[in-house]
């Protein structure tokens, strides 16, 4: 007898490695609004949420609006931030550990815990130097989202006017150059479209665009155009489609306009270059409904099966990319 829809999702969803690009809850620590570590109802992440949603790795994004607005210390900011993540990791080993690897995800999946990885977004804690870089890196920084809005020393961040601006600046191609040689992943989300483009042509490694989405459906400069998508594709990489910048009407978005997105880019570059970076306790407004918390993401997992998509595909989608990618940059094997 054919298993109901309930026990095929989550079977699915129990069997995959889930493995959300992006979320900011880190901020909401340094803000002491609440602890990682302990069931919330507020926000949208927290360590039993992620559990609770069968999350297998997730990404930790320090970003420089933690009290409003950019901070005008940025790299002491970043340094508050990444002490707390490791002040979770101490705390509630139980529950999470570092991954640094591709093979600390695996580990984490095995172990029943959440596998943690630290990441910036907007590189201007790195201060124009190298050595700086390669100490985060030694912090366990894994991941970085080079821009976010303001010019930095890499780059130009999207406008919601133009993408016009410069592309990477000299120190941002050596940058790129130096987090292939560590290991470490280049995230193209919130950089405009010519440092995009540089950096598909300096990035040995493949790349990832965290939490953005297509332009095709709907016309944001956070999303990526199709041609964007095919080249970010044609080298290895994935897109999280994020949960923000799906529709003109925010109000209107549901889990379904996401699955939209999901489809989209499936279509056209295939099931092996999409992923979920859900933005989570960092949207700039309401999460879709149907995606209130990270409790939610076993929806994705039945609304992609609903849809038609292959399980192994749903696998890939639901993190299994975002893995291949993490551990080809961070082990130097072949994406």
């Amino acid at each position: 007898m054919e298993a109901s829809t309930g026990e095929r999702t989550a079977r699915v969803h129990a069997s995959a490695t889930v493995f959300d690009g992006h979320c900011d809850s880190l901020a909401c620590v340094l803000r002491a609004e609440r602890s990682l570590g302990e069931r919330s109802t507020s926000g949208h992440t927290d360590l039993p949420r992620l559990r609770a949603g069968g999350v297998t790795a997730q990404i930790f994004a320090c970003g420089l609006h933690v009290f409003g607005k950019r901070s005008e210390q940025p790299t002491q900011l970043f340094l508050r931030m990444a002490d707390a993540f490791h002040e979770t990791l101490q705390r509630f080993p139980d529950q999470v550990m570092l991954a640094t690897r591709g093979s600390d995800v695996v580990q984490a999946k095995e172990e029943g815990r959440i596998a943690a990885i630290l990441g910036m977004e907007d590189g201007a804690p790195i201060a124009g130097e190298l050595g700086i870089l390669r100490i985060f890196y030694r912090l366990g920084l894994r991941v970085i989202c080079l821009v976010w809005g303001p010019r930095n020393e890499i780059g130009d961040g999207v406008s919601r006017r133009t993408d016009a601006g410069e592309g990477l600046t000299p120190f941002g191609v050596s940058l790129v150059r130096e987090m292939n040689r560590l290991g470490m992943v280049v995230d193209v989300s919130h950089l405009n479209e010519k440092g995009f483009w540089d950096v598909i042509e300096h990035s040995e490694d493949p790349i990832i665009a965290s939490h953005s989405n297509a332009r095709g459906l709907y016309d944001h400069p956070r999303n990526l155009t199709d041609r964007q998508l095919r080249a970010l594709a044609e080298r290895g990489g994935v897109v999280g489609v994020v949960f923000t910048f799906l529709h003109g009407d925010p109000a209107s978005v549901t889990l379904a306009t996401v699955l939209d997105h999901i489809d989209y880019i499936v279509d056209r570059v295939g099931p092996d270059h999409v992923g979920i970076g859900s933005d989570f306790d960092g949207l700039s407004s309401a999460p879709p409904a149907g995606l209130e918390d990270a409790t939610c993401f076993p929806r994705i997992t039945c609304g992609l099966l609903e849809r038609g998509h292959r399980e192994e595909d749903v696998q890939r989608i639901l993190g299994g990319n975002f893995l291949r990618v993490f551990r080809a940059v961070t082990e130097h094997t072949p994406a």
